[in-house]
């Protein structure tokens, strides 16, 4: 397909070249080139398309990378990529060695802070925007935050903390649809803010009015439009932002790219921080997007002639089998309830909330509230699953430790996407949640297949009590560990050898690499045992035992190696007397890539090859 404009489009700056005439059409390509593109490699869909427009209005008036543009959440920079001289690497969108899919400031010097997580980028902006008035820098500090972000405390830290600041712009993309739809009052509050027909129908009939008015009705008209903020803050009692010192501007079309590059343009001298309050639509420009953009929010490689219901899982994985048992367990239980955050399909809790949805409970982007709120039901005696991503469980460590821990009660966290992730990078890992949890005291357990899911989540729910985690990995199970079933214990040797005097030992999705290790190993001769855990926290009773008997132990796992699992496990052998070798392969957080799993497995060390070479070298070392 062919893109006469955006091919002209080589470096930053270049956009500005064009007529103003000609961006309607740039969008138009840009949107084409997103729909090809993203659904080729996969990446976030929804996001971009709705943001053509802004972006394209945003590098006709800045000057990058004097000014600075900040995303929240970074999955939007997509058109900011491509306005900067990228659209090649869109061929590797977030594959090993391609671009990323996130702002990253060591691939361009456009790109100002790395932003994979919501809700944080106006405090990042706010220090931009102070460092250059510190250090007397030119340069204006522009901020898009998604309606979504609204819904996490960390935007409201923020604002409250703009203090005069006339050289940053905040920017509302309000497009009314987080991950999951918005929940809460503030997404309320905004669609008062975007839809009351007072505003809009006071307005009109001053205008009509005055039009009326001989010689001075066309000034007085000005005046008026001058003033709209004065006749805004009479409906409406003043808006929030402004109480918060913002110059509120908006609501604006955010698809009407040439309003939006004269309006940007007219920002340039201000005496306020400004707030610009930009209407838009997830998924602008695809259909099925538009009228399910929670579907399209990140998508693998797709066929667009082929999509699936977005009510329905199009395949299984460990997030469906652990909603749809989650669902299962609330039948039964009366007290159970399940908590997400901005996560209903990714975490498998559409299922629950189907079932029960007065026991399911989405609190937008606010993990901590999500903790917090948990311990309360758990202190009126409900039992609350917490449903989060690994990654986005590091934003309620205080809660997790405060509010639930010290009290010891009866909350389930349920980790998704622990271990290694595809795709986004080292902002979306889910490589410390075995540490955190485990250092508090918290029992961790792992499942590696979907019946050892079923069966440790129905004790969690029914038997165990307490604070508790169950982790689990993104995708589907593999085959040789769905073979494995189910023991119930909570450690299994799971393949022996005669005469094995080395043990290879790890949990949950890592286990199918020490399994194909111990095979390599048999063609290399050498007899090696292997131990998956499932239970990582306490470690099992009769662990050690059980391994005393080797000379040589490896511990694989796709976590962090500081303060990691396999780190517990030697000072228990230690402890225990063992006096054998002792050989630690974990996660170098270090160099994290935007790749898929066995890239980065490989990358780490953490493939079976990578694994039975680390046996063989101890071996030889020992020899020698």
């Amino acid at each position: 397909m062919k893109y006469p404009l955006l091919e002209r489009i080589q470096a930053p700056g270049d956009v500005k070249l064009l007529q103003e005439s000609d961006l309607p059409q740039l969008c138009e390509e840009i949107r084409q080139f997103l729909i090809q593109s993203v659904t080729s490699t996969g990446g976030h869909l929804s996001s971009n398309l709705g943001v053509v427009e802004l972006t394209v209005a945003l590098h006709r008036t800045l000057d990058l990378p004097q000014d600075k543009i900040l995303f929240d959440v970074g999955h939007q920079c997509y058109t900011h990529k491509l306005l900067t001289g990228r659209r090649a690497g869109f061929a590797a969108l977030r594959q090993k060695e391609g671009i990323s899919g996130f702002p990253n400031p060591k691939e361009s010097n456009c790109d100002t802070f790395v932003a994979g997580h919501g809700s944080a980028a106006l405090s990042t902006a706010i220090g931009i925007a102070r460092a250059k008035k510190i250090k007397n820098e030119p340069g204006k500090v522009v901020v898009i935050v998604g309606d979504g972000a609204f819904t996490g405390g960390m935007v409201y830290e923020g604002m409250n903390n703009v203090s005069k600041l006339n050289n940053l712009i905040v920017i509302l993309n309000d497009n009314k649809m987080s991950i999951s739809k918005n929940v809460g009052q503030m997404a309320n509050y905004l669609t008062k803010l975007r839809t009351d027909p007072k505003y809009f129908h006071a307005k009109a009939h001053m205008e009509t009015v005055l039009e009326q008015i001989p010689v001075v009705g066309s000034a007085m008209i000005k005046c008026l439009q001058d003033g709209k903020q004065f006749v805004r803050r009479g409906i409406y009692h003043s808006t929030m932002f402004e109480e918060m010192g913002f110059q509120y501007i908006g609501p604006v079309d955010g698809h009407d790219v040439i309003a939006l590059d004269h309006m940007i343009n007219n920002l340039q001298e201000q005496f306020a921080p400004i707030f610009l309050h930009v209407v838009t639509q997830k998924g602008k420009g695809l259909k099925p997007a538009e009228e399910n953009p929670g579907e399209f929010h990140a998508v693998s490689s797709i066929d667009l002639n082929h999509l699936t219901n977005p009510e329905l899982s199009p395949k299984d994985s460990f997030s469906t089998t652990f909603g749809s048992t989650l669902a299962e367990l609330g039948n039964e239980e009366p007290r159970l309830c399940a908590i997400t955050a901005a996560m209903k399909y990714g975490t498998g809790l559409n299922f629950f909330k189907h079932a029960h949805v007065d026991r399911f409970f989405d609190v937008g982007m606010a993990e901590e509230h999500a903790v917090s709120f948990a311990a309360g039901l758990a202190s009126q005696g409900l039992l609350p699953v917490v449903a989060i991503y690994s990654t986005f469980f590091q934003r309620a460590y205080d809660q997790i430790i405060h509010d639930v821990n010290l009290m010891k009660l009866d909350v389930l966290f349920a980790v998704d996407r622990a271990g290694l992730v595809p795709g986004d990078g080292e902002t979306h890992q889910g490589i410390y949640d075995t540490a955190f949890f485990s250092q508090i005291g918290i029992p961790v357990y792992a499942p590696a297949n979907y019946e050892e899911l079923r069966y440790w989540l129905r004790y969690l729910v029914r038997e165990a009590r307490g604070p508790r985690a169950i982790r689990y990995a993104r995708g589907e199970e593999k085959p040789s560990l769905a073979a494995l079933g189910c023991s119930g214990k909570t450690f299994d040797c799971v393949e022996t050898r005669e005469g094995a005097r080395i043990a290879l030992v790890s949990y949950g999705a890592e286990s199918e690499e020490i399994i194909a290790a111990c095979d390599l190993l048999t063609q290399k001769g050498i007899a090696a045992d292997c131990y998956k855990l499932v239970r990582l926290y306490p470690l099992p009773e009769g662990i050690c035992e059980a391994l005393q008997k080797y000379d040589l132990i490896l511990f694989a796992e796709d976590s962090v190696r500081t303060g990691s699992i396999g780190e517990q496990l030697c000072f228990a052998m230690q402890q225990a007397g063992w006096r054998g070798q002792y050989v630690l392969r974990a996660v170098d957080n270090t160099h994290l890539l935007h790749a898929n799993v066995p890239q980065l497995r490989r990358d780490q060390g953490l493939d079976a090859a990578a694994l039975a070479e680390a046996v063989l070298a101890r071996i030889k070392e020992k020899e020698e």
